[in-house]
């Protein structure tokens, strides 16, 4: 059986509505943020060191970092789903967009957040994070075009990791201007089971 580590408005709700997707049996552990602090709990810490999540049992295996546990989930329970060959040129694309979420363009994302905690202090940072934001989010919004997914015409592990992100982006005001990125979140947020996956979870606003 899967057992999910589940922090209440966190990564782990992506890894949640995958596995509604690929139908697979799962558990849930929940955690829940400091209402302070917005850290998780030091328990998580006795199932990964990190004390991060998502963090995914899987029998005797321990799966950490999001990405990577999209990419388990999806070779070991895909069958031939949510990803494509790899002998494509689609298979490229994947790739990139699958790194590109977190290595990328959360990175604008979390400077901004950071900008809106530190005040005043942080506006002579306004201009370069910006620039960013509309570097970075023109750029997804032109490669998405009227598509309906970020690879072929198929939902894949990128749409899990880049959903993430633009859900945080759409918490601060980001994707203002952006409006293939703001229909493509409306079509993720009404599939079934992206909705069973919220059921689950459990509290999931990014806004806090």
């Amino acid at each position: 059986m899967i057992t999910v580590h589940h922090l209440n408005n966190s990564r782990s709700q992506r890894i949640l509505w995958l596995l509604e997707e690929l139908g697979v049996d799962y558990e849930i552990v929940s955690y829940q943020r400091d209402t302070t602090t917005s850290l998780a709990p030091e328990s998580l810490k006795e199932v990964h060191p990190l004390g991060k999540s998502p963090v995914v049992t899987d029998g005797d295996r321990t799966v950490a970092e999001s990405g990577a546990i999209v990419e388990y989930l999806i070779r070991k329970y895909g069958r031939d789903r949510l990803m494509p060959n790899e002998d494509t040129p689609e298979f490229i694309s994947y790739l990139h967009w699958m790194h590109y979420a977190e290595g990328s363009a959360m990175l604008p994302v979390m400077l901004s957040l950071y900008l809106v905690r530190l005040g005043e202090a942080g506006k002579p940072l306004h201009p370069r994070i910006e620039s960013e934001v509309a570097n970075h989010f023109g750029y997804m919004n032109d490669a998405l075009g009227q598509r309906d997914f970020f690879v072929g015409n198929a939902l894949s592990g990128a749409d899990f990791q880049l959903t993430f992100a633009l859900e945080a982006a759409k918490s601060l005001g980001l994707l203002s201007g952006f409006e293939n990125l703001v229909r493509y979140l409306g079509k993720m947020h009404e599939r079934p089971a992206y909705r069973r996956g919220i059921e689950r979870g459990g509290q999931y606003d990014l806004g806090q």
